[in-house]
């Protein structure tokens, strides 16, 4: 994604405390704290602190999230990004470094039901 697609830019050295709400792709680099829904991309960017609540479309983590994360499409966790709380998503990517400490859900993130699949025990389990 490049820089032209960015709606918003919460840059290095700025914090924010409250409730963020947008559409198209938002990037934090600084620091916030409360509550962030939209349906589009949420990016936290190497140096940006996160807490709260996260409910987005898709999730890019590169920072440290410490939240309770709902993405309806997908959450990549980066080389450096760490994820501290709750996540439902049905999509998961985690780079070699990224870490999550919390309870992960697979299940559609926006029903909460959990993939019949898994409740029929026709998955495949991961070890």
């Amino acid at each position: 994604m490049g820089k032209h697609e960015i709606n918003a830019f919460l840059g290095t050295g700025t914090s924010f405390t409250g409730r963020l709400a947008f559409t198209g792709v938002v990037r934090i680099d600084g620091a916030f704290d409360g509550e962030i829904a939209s349906s589009g991309t949420l990016v936290i960017g190497e140096n940006a602190r996160v807490s709260g609540r996260i409910d987005v479309g898709k999730l890019v983590c590169g920072g440290e999230v410490s939240a309770a994360v709902t993405a309806t499409a997908s959450v990549a966790v980066h080389a450096k990004g760490r994820l501290v709380g709750s996540l439902r998503t049905p999509a998961l990517i985690v780079d070699e470094g990224g870490r999550i400490d919390g309870e992960v859900s697979m299940g559609e993130a926006s029903t909460g039901e959990t993939p019949a699949a898994l409740v029929e025990g026709n998955g495949d389990a991961c070890v």
